[in-house]
């Protein structure tokens, strides 16, 4: 059984379950935190989907949103992660919450070990629209894909992948953000 312990966010007063894997301490659930500034949505501008899935930030918004004592980690803070689960080929298999994602004959469920419990909120694109509620999860590093001041770089996983993927993401995307305490 993982053991969490819980972070009640003094900006709306949200709790927030939060769990140690390997020598860090992430937040156990996507942030939904809701800026006066910056840009969010909920998928599809339902509150109800950010109960569930979090907030989708672009990334500039994602930089400056998470609670104090806590950051958005970098992409070498989510090879830690990576690393701490036993490597990018069974990590999103191993951090996949276990009901929430697409089944089919397609599917690799995720088994949750470490209590991460990754959702598949989907991904704002520029056109506005959002897309993959249910089939993947997209969040952001702080880390920025070299010599392109509009691209970084997100974590990806899948519902027909045990792997996680690293993406070079337009910055204006709408993602979830998982932070990591400093």
């Amino acid at each position: 059984m993982k053991e969490y312990v819980f972070l009640t966010d003094s900006r709306d007063n949200k709790i927030y379950k939060t769990v140690v894997i390997g020598t860090q301490t992430w937040m156990a659930e996507n942030l939904n935190y809701d800026p006066e500034t910056g840009n969010s949505t909920c998928y599809n501008d339902q509150t109800n989907n950010c109960s569930t899935y979090g907030r989708l930030y672009d990334w500039a918004t994602a930089n400056i949103i998470c609670p104090n004592d806590w950051h958005l980690p970098s992409k070498d803070e989510w090879e830690v992660l990576t690393k701490a689960v036993g490597g990018v080929s069974t990590e999103g298999k191993k951090l996949k919450e276990m009901s929430s994602w697409t089944v089919n004959i397609n599917s690799k469920p995720g088994t949750d070990d470490y209590g991460f419990s990754a959702l598949p909120g989907g991904f704002g694109g520029l056109d506005g629209n959002t897309y993959g509620l249910y089939n993947i999860g997209y969040w952001w590093s702080t880390s920025e894909i070299e010599n392109d001041n509009s691209s970084a770089y997100s974590r990806n996983m899948e519902y027909r992948e045990d792997m996680a993927i690293w993406y070079s993401s337009n910055k204006s995307f709408l993602m979830s953000v998982r932070c990591v305490k400093d």
